[in-house]
């Protein structure tokens, strides 16, 4: 059970969590589509934390699009969100290829630290919530608690990660649900 009265910062993965997933990449804004529900919880979790994106774009990497195209993505996020009254306070991207070797792709932790560094926050003051194996283990490398969203790859990560000890949740906007009920 994740104490939400502790914590300062909640870190988002993109796809899969905000806006739908594909297997080919979201590569453009017209591909960037919000998950029901999952704008007006970003603002909800605005009034009560710092809220940051981490999140891996291969796709950069892959060559499938640019940063140009990323930022008019995120820009388009960012409008979107002022539509409901939110926002978001920080975006960290790992723009490499899988096999670059680079020390900032999840699950690595590197995102989650430089978040953290930016809001004075120690690791049992943040929380990450993702919806793949690679967001479980990088909350688990930085020392951080995890949600598990269902929407995105999250059924087939519930899967993968049997066993394990970790918050689930069917979407942003029920997570944001329940923890409005414990305030």
């Amino acid at each position: 059970m994740i104490n939400w009265s502790v914590k300062k910062v909640v870190v988002l993965d993109r796809d899969g969590v905000i806006n739908h997933d594909s297997d080919a990449y979201i590569k453009s804004p017209e591909e960037w589509i919000p998950i029901a529900g999952s704008l007006p919880a970003v603002a909800a979790l605005n009034k009560h934390f710092k809220v940051a994106i981490a999140t891996n774009q291969s796709g950069i990497g892959r060559g499938f699009y640019d940063e140009s195209v990323l930022d008019a993505m995120h820009q388009k996020m960012a409008k979107l969100l002022d539509e409901h009254d939110g926002h978001i306070d920080q975006v960290e991207f790992c723009p490499h290829h899988p096999d670059d070797g680079c020390d900032c792709r999840k699950p690595k932790p590197t995102m989650l630290q430089r978040i953290a560094k930016k809001f004075g926050a120690q690791p049992e003051e943040v929380v990450f919530i993702g919806d793949s194996s690679s967001d479980y283990h990088c909350a688990q490398e930085f020392g951080c608690d995890f949600v598990l969203l269902l929407t995105g790859k999250g059924l087939k990560t519930l899967d993968k990660l049997a066993g394990e000890n970790i918050t689930v949740e069917k979407s942003l906007a029920k997570l944001v649900e329940a923890i409005n009920s414990e305030k």
